[in-house]
């Protein structure tokens, strides 16, 4: 059977493909009025888009008469979605969370599911499309900011090039021109925006962002054989080990989320359940960026 390349179907036509795909393998059955209510599209539409997908694919759906829906049959494969696990826990970890509202995913049938409530940390939309808008525009804002450092908000100019998210909040990377530095700037701490005015600034030159660093980790060698056994598949281990990459500005927040740094060695290992196999080398990576920008500031 050979399939049309994707890049000769309509996108939108294409998303209603998927669509179906979609409730074909995670729910098990797809009706014309889920095309309909989903896509806002007609019932000649959905029945086209049906027919298509059958004469696309005509050993992998069937018509259940007695139930009145189209259901897989057991040679069932997608050729137009690529199923995710992740992706699909993620809409349900959303949804709950309210991050977005119910009939925003293509997730219908769900299963009874909770999750631990998250501690939302709002961000102000107009105060994160003029950031977006800085750092677009090669622009500094005057931002009234609230340091962890100070009891009290202060104003001051920032020049932000990127964004990073810290496992639990974004902040903005940027340029702070009275510190004479690149920072992290909290997006739910900047609580006003005064103006802006163009910044131009060189963003290779902010080492801590462009240089990366690799992590080895393994189980905590004090848990037990199951337990340990148990952080190998979570973190889909190979011979015991796995490597997380990640930016040398993210590495404070991964040391601090996975109990990688020092102090957590005293913790329980139920606890601190992974440990840093290269911490020689990873410490030697973050000196060497920490050296550079202090050269750099000398220059």
């Amino acid at each position: 059977m050979v399939q049309p390349e994707k890049s000769e179907i309509r996108h939108s036509v294409q998303r209603r493909l998927e669509f179906i795909e979609f409730r074909l393998f995670w729910e098990g059955q797809i009706n014309r009025s889920d095309i309909v209510e989903q896509f806002g599209v007609s019932v000649p539409q959905a029945s086209g888009d049906l027919k298509r997908y059958q004469e696309s694919a005509p050993d992998f759906i069937r018509y259940d008469s007695h139930l009145k829906t189209y259901r897989p049959t057991e040679r069932f494969k997608p050729v137009h979605l690529r199923p995710s696990a992740d992706a699909y826990l993620s809409q349900l970890r959303l949804q709950e969370s309210g991050y977005v509202a119910e009939g925003e995913t293509w997730a219908q049938q769900m299963p009874d599911f909770s999750v631990v409530p998250i501690l939302r940390r709002p961000v102000g939309p107009e105060i994160l499309r003029a950031v977006i808008g800085a750092a677009r525009d090669s622009h500094a804002l005057k931002v009234k900011y609230q340091s962890a450092y100070s009891n009290t908000t202060t104003w001051r100019w920032i020049a932000p090039h990127a964004f990073g998210y810290d496992g639990f909040g974004w902040h903005a990377r940027s340029w702070c021109l009275r510190r004479k530095s690149f920072r992290d700037f909290v997006l739910t701490r900047i609580v006003e925006v005064d103006g802006s005015k163009p910044e131009k600034i060189n963003r290779a030159e902010d080492v801590e962002w462009n240089h990366s660093v690799t992590l080895v980790l393994e189980p905590n060698p004090k848990l037990a054989p199951g337990d340990k056994r148990a952080v190998e598949l979570d973190y889909r281990m190979e011979d015991g080990k796995c490597k997380i990459e990640t930016r040398v500005s993210l590495l404070y927040y991964m040391m601090g989320h996975l109990c990688l740094a020092p102090e957590h060695d005293a913790l329980d290992p139920k606890v601190a359940r992974l440990v840093l196999v290269n911490r020689d080398e990873v410490e030697r990576i973050r000196k060497a960026v920490k050296s550079q920008i202090a050269s750099e500031a000398q220059a």
